[in-house]
C-alpha cells in the first residue's frame, strides 16, 4: 500500500508542479503570469496577475512537497485551496462532469489529497510524522479558508479599466472621451 501512495503522490504532485510552472513561467504550453492573470480577471479573481503568481506558487510548491512526501498536510492544503477556488470560479456552473467543463476532476483531486493526508504519504516520503484523519480534515479546512480569503479579496477589488484614460474617467465620474478626441 505504501508503494501505491508513492505512485499517487508522485503523479499528482508532478502534474501540479507542471500546472504551477505553466502559470509562473509559461512552461509546458502555459500562458505565464500575464496570460493566466488575464484569465483570472475574466472570471473575477482580482488582481489577476498577483493571484496567478500565488496560484502558480501554490501548485508548484505544493506539488513538489507532495511528490517528496514532505509536509504533506501543508502541501495538500495549498493544493486544495487552488482546487476549491477553481471549482468556485470556473467549474461549478458547468455541473459535475469534466466533459462539460465541470468539477469532476477537481473533486477527485480533492479526495485524493484528503486520502493521502489521512493515510500518510507512504513509501519514500521524507516526512511521515503528520498523517491521520484529523490532519486530513485540517488540511481541507485550511484549503477552504484559503479559497475563501481569495474570494473575499477578489470581490473587493475593482474591475480593471481598459486603459489609463478610462480609469481616470471612471474615477472622475465622466464618460471616457471617444477615440481620437482631445480634452
Amino acid at each position: 500500500m505504501g508503494v501505491g501512495r508513492l505512485l499517487v503522490r508522485g503523479a499528482i504532485g508532478t502534474f501540479f508542479v507542471g500546472h504551477g510552472t505553466q502559470k509562473l513561467f509559461g512552461w509546458f504550453g502555459g500562458h505565464g503570469p500575464e496570460g493566466t492573470g488575464q484569465f483570472f480577471e475574466s472570471v473575477g479573481i482580482r488582481p489577476g496577475r498577483r493571484n496567478a503568481i500565488a496560484a502558480g506558487a501554490a501548485e508548484a510548491g505544493g506539488g513538489l512537497l507532495l511528490a517528496l512526501g514532505l509536509a504533506t498536510p501543508m502541501a495538500a492544503a495549498a493544493l486544495s485551496g487552488v482546487m476549491v477556488t477553481a471549482i468556485h470560479h470556473v467549474h461549478a456552473k458547468n455541473g459535475p462532469w469534466s466533459s462539460d467543463g465541470g468539477y469532476e476532476y477537481n473533486a477527485v483531486l480533492l479526495a485524493a489529497l484528503f486520502a493521502i493526508t489521512a493515510a500518510g504519504p507512504g513509501t519514500g516520503a521524507l516526512d511521515e510524522s503528520h498523517a491521520g484523519t484529523a490532519w486530513a480534515v485540517a488540511e481541507f479546512a485550511a484549503g477552504l479558508l484559503g479559497s475563501e480569503a481569495v474570494l473575499r479579496f477578489a470581490g473587493s477589488q475593482p474591475a480593471p479599466a481598459a486603459d489609463a484614460g478610462e480609469a481616470m474617467d471612471a474615477a472622475s465620474g465622466r464618460e471616457p472621451a471617444p477615440a481620437g478626441a482631445t480634452a
